[in-house]
């Protein structure tokens, strides 16, 4: 009984390490994506506001991804393009909404600290959901049809499981990283505390670089999402042109073509999410503009 219970148990994990390996790039995104969401925050905030988006991260994923994922693939799979498209879309606003920052132009008021820590969690709760979609996607259609039904389920819970330790223990690391040079500041050693002093001292331009790398990760699932999927229901023409530069690059080699698919797919991204933006805007400041004047009108 027990070696064959060890068999199940050595076939799940098999199974959930080959699915997981076809996930890396979105899993990086991922990582890359998180850390922005805590800058700001005083030090002892940083661990809780990881660990309250880890809770949510592994609430998208079994409450709210796995089972629909299941039910969709069993009765309506033809659905699942378009709940990819709107995600896509959120990410791609998402975006260009941070490039739009980074030129001067501010979205949304501030608030009071404890409102904008909460604002902070829902929203890398709500970034996560998309990205821990496009992951367990891509590990259920990697996953073998033969599996059956709970072998499937629990391939998917060992691969929820491990990723967000992954992303959000290399999140939790990353951000005390500063915390760690202190210490070493504190040492008797003299390059010792050289050494701390580097650390802190570079981990701004660090934060800098992350937030970079998010905001380009954004785009760029977000776009690829958009890209890939509207080939699948509406509109080819995203999708042909991509294939024409890729097919243009192939004598390169794999990583140049790679490299052009994720450069194709974030400018796209960048492009259709300036496009939400825009609209957003337009419809934002016309309610706001409506609603002095009903408020007189009463």
């Amino acid at each position: 009984m027990s070696v064959g219970l060890l068999a199940v148990v050595d076939d799940i994990l098999t199974a959930a390490l080959k699915a997981s390996a076809k996930t890396a790039g979105v899993v990086i995104d991922d990582a890359a994506v998180t850390p922005q969401y805590v800058q700001g925050l005083t030090p002892a905030r940083e661990l809780p506001v990881v660990w309250r988006i880890s809770l949510g991260s592994l609430f998208n994923k079994f409450v709210i991804i796995i089972p629909i994922a299941l039910l969709l693939t069993a009765f309506a799979p033809w659905v699942l393009p378009y709940l990819l498209i709107v995600g896509g879309t959120y990410l791609c606003f998402e975006g260009a909404e941070k490039v739009t920052e980074w030129f001067g132009v501010h979205h949304g008021s501030e608030g009071d600290g404890a409102r904008d820590e909460r604002k902070l969690v829902f929203g890398a709760i709500r970034t996560d959901l998309i990205l821990s979609t496009e992951i367990m996607l891509i590990a259920l259609s990697s996953l073998d049809e033969g599996l059956g039904f709970w072998m499937t389920l629990a391939a998917l819970a060992v691969i929820a499981l491990g990723m967000t330790a992954l992303v959000y223990g290399a999140v939790a690391l990353l951000v005390k990283v500063d915390d760690i040079g202190l210490r070493l500041m504190k040492s008797p050693a003299r390059k010792v505390r050289r050494a701390g002093a580097r650390v802190v001292a570079s981990m701004p331009a660090v934060f800098r670089v992350i937030s970079v790398v998010g905001t380009v990760a954004m785009l760029w699932v977000g776009g690829h999402l958009v890209v890939a999927n509207l080939a699948e229901t509406f509109w080819t023409g995203p999708y042909d042109l991509l294939h024409v530069i890729t097919h243009a690059v192939e004598a390169a080699g794999p990583v140049v073509e790679w490299l052009a698919d994720t450069a194709y797919s974030a400018v796209f991204g960048l492009a259709f999410g300036l496009l939400i933006v825009l609209i957003v805007t337009g419809i934002t400041r016309l309610v706001r503009r409506r609603q002095p004047a009903a408020a007189q009108a009463h």
